[in-house]
């Protein structure tokens, strides 16, 4: 006899062992979600394994929830590897791991069905043209759905009954799986001829993927427009062509439409089945794509970060594109990385791992140096493009009454008579960021957060984009009773006005979360574009991931400095990336690109290198910097957050942690405690103490003590482990 070692779910540092009542020992699995005791109550849970060993008066398990396992044993340990690493409790991570519904102790989303009809052999003769008709149909198509025979006739239903009836027709209810991409336009596909460098990195990924499975991790690194899909798709065909899966993560869950409809494109020839797995998807859509890949019925996934958990039974392909991306960091509960993650499910489950990008983050690029990853070079453009001339414009030569530089207002023009297209970068959205009183000088700020309100013009109000606190803009100043109260700094907002005036005849739209809020309303716009009905697209850094717009010749760049300023010593990075993406969306088509960087700081050595289109040179100066402070690459983080809604005893906390701390870890320095950026969050006040070592090791003890509780924090307080943490807000 058995017992089932069971991830619940509650914020404990183990697992659970619970014994099988003899009526759930046939039905249950690893990977089955179930109901389990916990103290006076009830949890959900998730079989991860089994034990031999069953400790006296172990409870046990109350009911099987699902009539199959959402995941198979390798799945299990690699989900609970993750949990381990990232001071995640086992139950919480295995639940982030899975789909919306199936986290809690309601029963699964509901399994769609779909009646299928087959036509049979029959001595009856149907009596009317409308029933040899569709009988004709259903004979020559071979099974025929109920939805394919509603689009062929109208309302059929009658007819198909009296047709089944009669012995003409059979009938079965098979499950129909929600597809979100259903009505989305499969882009016709276009043979690519690869260049010298693409067959070259092309051929030493398949011969990796033809020799016996291993893990072996590649850095593609490919400027912009080199051509880096078409060696994941040839790479893909490969893995499929061995018999085994491929996972392909991209950072943002508006990129996935356009990939699908490329994919499909490449692969509608050979039958391959393709399912899309990312929070933006309905529960329904999610649950029923998440069953298929458990199944074993899904060749190929795409997805967001929460794809890396797709429960892919052979997989030996895993795909990372735009590595460098800070989206695949998950900032909240379990605070994964899922670039990181992939590397170790590479490793458990022996496949090949590309991390694909042109500014590949340093961590990446330094382990390629290290010789921990192959590293593949695409250096030039398809069809010998070149990249876009950038110009670094001085706004300390600029009349500071309007938004837009001469250089850029006179470039704009140019390629507006030009019929092409230009993309403007602002990475702020709204009207302003903040409100001032000119009398009294001071801005409506957040009651819950510690930051100003940003004013939105078009949706008349203020709004916390933390918290999405909104109130209507004031009359007069709470402070002083002033009417002076106007917008300050610039947004996405702003930028279209001055636009709508400069060029009353363009064509315009914006990309940002305000506008990309509703779903479906990102891939209209990327239509649009494709569609030369937009001639300027204003937008934040969501403009600059992934998108290949033939006609954009010009791209400009406002308030570049900005980010620059932040007290992270990973700005730098940041910018020269953001930058770099961007700039590389110009001249993708058979017209060449011009870039205008728009800066207070001309001379700054991260936008001369991006000027340069010098990656390997920032690099290795930035390289060098972190080296000397023993940051990323070079060492290791992790940022403990302690909040509450005392201030007071928040900060108690924070001392008394740092005191532990100090006595357990001396090989680990420890810096603060100290306020967090955002010191006040969602009602919280909140204090951070960064931990920092040349060596993983001494971190990864003092996380175990920390989640173990042999450091604790007062009541009231809650801590936050971030192991590799990306950002310090």
């Amino acid at each position: 006899m058995k017992a089932a070692v069971v991830a619940v779910v509650a914020p404990l540092d183990r697992v659970l062992t619970y014994g099988i009542p003899p009526s759930l020992v046939a039905g249950l699995c690893i990977g089955s979600r179930v109901r389990a005791p916990l103290g006076r109550r009830q949890v959900v849970g998730y079989v991860v394994g089994w034990s031999e060993d069953i400790p006296s008066g172990v409870r046990d398990i109350v009911e099987i929830i699902d009539p199959q396992p959402l995941f198979h044993a390798r799945h299990a340990a690699f989900y609970l590897r993750a949990a381990d690493y990232y001071g995640c409790p086992p139950g919480e991570a295995v639940r982030a791991a899975l789909p919306a519904g199936l986290s809690g102790l309601e029963s699964s989303p509901v399994v769609l069905q779909e009646k299928i009809y087959r036509f049979v052999e029959s001595d009856v003769q149907p009596a009317g043209q409308r029933q040899r008709e569709i009988l004709e149909s259903v004979r020559l198509t071979g099974d025929m759905s109920l939805s394919h025979l509603r689009r062929q006739f109208d309302a059929p239903h009658t007819v198909l009954r009296r047709l089944v009836e009669l012995g003409c027709l059979e009938v079965r209810e098979v499950e129909r799986c929600r597809d979100p991409f259903a009505e989305v336009a499969i882009a016709p596909h276009n043979p690519v001829i690869l260049n010298s460098d693409q067959l070259a990195a092309l051929t030493q990924v398949e011969k990796k993927l033809d020799d016996s499975p291993e893990f072996f991790p590649m850095l593609l690194h490919g400027i912009t427009g080199s051509g880096k899909t078409e060696v994941y798709l040839r790479a893909i065909a490969r893995t499929l062509e061995r018999g085994r899966q491929a996972l392909v993560l991209v950072p943002e869950i508006a990129l996935t439409p356009q990939l699908i409809s490329r994919f499909r494109s490449w692969f509608q020839e050979h039958s391959v089945r393709l399912a899309v797995l990312h929070s933006g998807l309905s529960e329904g859509e999610r649950y029923d794509a998440w069953r298929q890949v458990a199944r074993g019925e899904i060749d190929v996934v795409i997805g967001a970060r929460s794809a890396i958990f797709a429960p892919l039974p052979d997989l030996g392909l895993i795909v990372v594109d735009e590595e460098h991306d800070g989206s695949y960091k998950q900032s909240e509960s379990f605070r994964y990385n899922a670039r990181d993650l992939a590397l170790l499910r590479g490793q458990m489950d022996q496949t090949v791992v590309i991390l694909g990008s042109a500014t590949p983050s340093l961590t990446t690029f330094q382990r390629a140096k290290e010789g921990h990853l192959t590293c593949l070079e695409l250096p030039v453009r398809t069809s010998e493009r070149l990249l876009p001339e950038v110009q670094l414009v001085d706004l300390a030569q600029h009349d500071r009454d309007s938004l837009l530089s001469e250089s850029l207002l006179q470039a704009l023009g140019a390629t507006l008579a030009a019929g092409e297209q230009a993309l403007l970068l602002l990475n702020r959205r709204g009207y302003a960021p903040y409100l001032l009183c000119h009398d009294c000088g001071t801005s409506p700020r957040c009651p819950n957060c510690d930051i100003t309100l940003t004013f939105s013009k078009v949706q008349r109000s203020l709004r916390c984009h933390y918290c999405d606190y909104r109130v209507l803009p004031p009359d007069h100043c709470d402070s002083c009773g002033g009417a002076q109260i106007l917008p300050e700094g610039i947004g996405t907002e702003r930028l279209e006005e001055e636009l709508l005036e400069r060029f009353p005849e363009a064509r315009l739209a914006r990309m940002d979360r305000d506008t990309t809020s509703r779903k479906g309303s990102h891939a209209s716009l990327i239509d649009r574009m494709h569609a030369r009905e937009i001639d300027i697209l204003i937008g934040t850094q969501m403009i600059a991931k992934g998108h290949d717009f033939p006609a954009v010749t010009l791209v400009g760049v406002l308030n570049a400095d900005s980010a620059l300023n932040l007290p992270d010593f990973r700005s730098a990075e940041r910018v020269f990336s953001l930058l770099s993406q961007v700039a590389g969306r110009a001249g993708r088509g058979d017209s060449p690109g011009r870039v205008l960087i728009q800066t207070y700081a001309p001379d700054n050595y991260v936008l001369e290198l991006v000027a340069r289109h010098d990656y390997q040179g920032f690099a290795a100066l930035e390289l060098s910097q972190r080296s000397a402070l023993s940051y990323p690459p070079f060492g290791h983080l992790v940022n403990l957050v302690l909040a509450g809604n005392d201030p007071l005893k928040v900060q108690q906390g924070a001392e008394m942690l740092v005191a532990a701390l100090a006595a357990a870890g001396r090989e680990v320095e420890i810096l603060g405690p100290a306020p967090c950026i955002l010191s006040r969050l969602r009602n919280k006040h909140r204090v951070q103490i960064l931990l920092k070592a040349v060596k993983r090791g001494p971190l990864r003890r003092l996380v175990e003590q920390l989640r173990g509780h042999d450091m604790r924090v007062p009541a009231g307080v809650v801590l936050t482990i971030d192991v590799d943490p990306i950002d310090m807000f």
